[in-house]
């Protein structure tokens, strides 16, 4: 029997993928992100409301400054974070995929809990599995990837520490 929340997901699912809400979003969520961020200490996001939430810290690739994006995860079952570069079906890479190139040593934000993290790009062998995970949270979502005309960039985000005990 489905949860409310993934009712909730299911109705709201195939309207984010409408023309005006990929015209919209871009222009309105971020702002209104900020806000709630501002307010609530970084620990809650719109977005988290319907799904999981984070927020990226990156490195500019070119300006070297620091970046925030609020971003969609999806876990991976092992601790780790998917995130995909879908820019709202945007013909663009959005530019935080840029800066994890650039700098894969980054940071999230998740309920107001910061930690180190270190991105990789999701090999091609693995991106139908990453997305099948990705679309059981989120219905419909590689459609961004089909209206995109580009293949987004999928990404991996390991915590930092996570590593050290990999290596020992």
């Amino acid at each position: 029997m489905p949860t409310v929340l993934q009712s909730v997901r299911s109705v709201v699912s195939p309207l984010t993928r409408t023309r005006l809400f990929r015209w919209c979003a871009p222009r309105v969520l971020p702002p209104i992100e900020r806000v709630i961020a501002a307010v609530s200490g970084g620990r809650v996001q719109l977005s988290a409301l319907l799904v999981p939430s984070l927020v990226l810290h990156t490195t500019g690739a070119k300006s070297g400054e620091p970046r925030d994006s609020a971003l969609m995860y999806t876990p991976d079952g092992h601790g780790r974070a998917i995130v995909a570069g879908t820019s709202f079906a945007r013909d663009r890479h959005p530019g935080w995929t840029y800066n994890l190139i650039a700098h894969p040593d980054a940071a999230i934000t998740v309920r107001g809990r910061r930690m180190p993290v270190r991105a990789s790009r999701i090999a091609d062998d693995e991106r139908d599995a990453a997305w099948a995970r990705i679309e059981a949270q989120w219905p419909g979502y590689r459609a961004y990837e089909r209206e995109s005309g580009r293949v987004v960039r999928l990404f991996r985000l390991q915590p930092v520490a996570d590593l050290r005990h990999e290596s020992m």
